[in-house]
């Protein structure tokens, strides 16, 4: 279903001894709605079962589903969770009823409330996917930040109880990757996402990456709202979602890899210039969309996010087959990290980081070169006030002093130069 709105089709799974197989097929309502659109570039509008060729490494099911699944975090934690309790079934010598995780497993193990985007799941019996257990709420609200911490901090010392699984299971995200995270119903009652610090950890990262998220909106960036909350003298950083109106409707997502049609994204290099060519073909608003994404990439450059992969950009939908840009999520600044970037800006520019390889791209994106100038400029001016907003975020000298080598490097003299 999309959220509470008509069913889209069936999603078939079968497994045959230790092969699975998975097929969707859209419903003859959804073909015959005038509001429909297909749910990616894999699964377009036909009658009858669509089968998904699983890749190595890929996911079993099309892109627009897979997307919903959870992310590397919560996968750790669904295995962790299912190898406690086969444990516990071979002290009650019942070890025959332990059964294997499947692709399904991992897929339904998200949460109803909290699964991203619009796409739901539902049983035979019309029962959610995964429904609400009995006494047991689903994404918990930030009173409970306190008892998340601890849980995520005792799965990354290896040191988790049956309870602490019992409490992280179906509360994980299908957007981020290793770093431990959960679902968490902010004050106001919305969804968000609550990043904590890893106990291997040598900078604050989850500050970090609010001062990415508060300085990209300075640049101009429609970015992901994002603030810091403590938590037992932890920072937790609290991103809220975007794919939830202020309602409470679900807003469809698929990340840009779905939108490229790219279910595995190594070793194959993908570049910026396709995204801008699938804004072409699926952009509501394609021209404002292209300029953001040109602005994305030279904040990015400035602030050393170097994570900038096709899962880490995404679209939610608009109308019908048209698309924009979701809010920017995941950028993070790593002074530590090699200067590259994980989506190529072109072809020819490779994994340059550099601003005169952005630059090089300006009539590709239908840019003039004062308008990308006065973009750079923009977002000079918010990159240059990056320890005052550290600063107004509560971020210590100290905590700060870590970060210098993203932000002040030779790129940014280049951008400085160049307006």
């Amino acid at each position: 279903m999309l959220g509470d709105g008509p069913q889209a089709g069936t999603l078939r799974y079968d497994l045959q001894g230790h092969r699975e197989s998975a097929a969707f097929e859209y419903s003859a309502g959804w073909l015959a709605d005038p509001a429909r659109f297909a749910l990616g570039p894999s699964l377009p509008l036909q009658a009858g079962p669509q089968f998904h060729r699983k890749a190595q490494d890929g996911s079993l099911f099309h892109a627009a589903i897979a997307d919903t699944e959870p992310d590397g975090w919560a996968r750790r934690v669904i295995m962790r969770d299912h190898i406690k309790r086969r444990q516990q079934l071979r002290r009650e010598g019942k070890e025959e009823e332990a059964q294997p995780l499947t692709a399904l497993d991992y897929l339904l193990a998200v949460d109803d409330v909290s699964r991203v985007g619009a796409l739901r799941f539902r049983d035979e019996d019309g029962v959610f996917q995964r429904a609400q257990e009995e006494g047991r709420r689903t994404a918990p609200p930030l009173i409970e930040l306190g008892h998340l911490l601890s849980a995520t901090r005792a799965v990354e010392a290896n040191k988790e109880t049956a309870a602490d699984l019992a409490y992280l299971r179906g509360r994980g995200t299908s957007l981020g990757g290793m770093r431990p995270k959960c679902t968490v119903i902010d004050d106001d009652g919305a969804l968000s996402i609550g990043k904590f610090p890893s106990i291997t950890d040598e900078r604050a990262v989850t500050k970090g990456e609010v001062l990415a998220l508060t300085l990209a909106r300075s640049a101009g960036i429609d970015a992901a709202a994002a603030r810091i909350v403590e938590s037992d003298g932890l920072p937790v950083a609290l991103i809220r979602r975007f794919d939830r109106r202020g309602d409470g409707l679900r807003i469809m997502y698929v990340s840009a890899a779905t939108m490229l049609g790219v279910e595995v994204m190594e070793p194959e290099e993908h570049t910026y210039t396709e995204i801008v060519d699938a804004i072409r073909v699926n952009g509501a608003n394609a021209q404002a969309d292209i300029e953001e994404l040109w602005r994305r990439i030279a904040f990015s450059i400035l602030i050393s996010n170097v994570d900038d992969h096709l899962r880490n950009h995404g679209f939610l939908h608009v109308d019908r087959a048209l698309w924009r840009l979701s809010p920017a999520f995941d950028i993070n600044p790593s002074p530590e990290r090699v200067r590259e970037l994980k989506t190529w800006i072109s072809e020819d520019a490779g994994p340059d980081m550099t601003i005169d390889a952005l630059m090089s791209v300006i009539a590709y994106f239908r840019i003039t070169k004062a308008l990308a100038k006065e973009i750079l400029s923009e977002v000079v001016h918010a990159v240059d006030g990056w320890r005052a907003a550290g600063l107004g975020i509560g971020m210590s000298e100290g905590e700060l002093e870590p970060f210098v080598d993203a932000f002040e490097h030779g790129e940014r003299e280049v951008a400085k130069k160049l307006i």
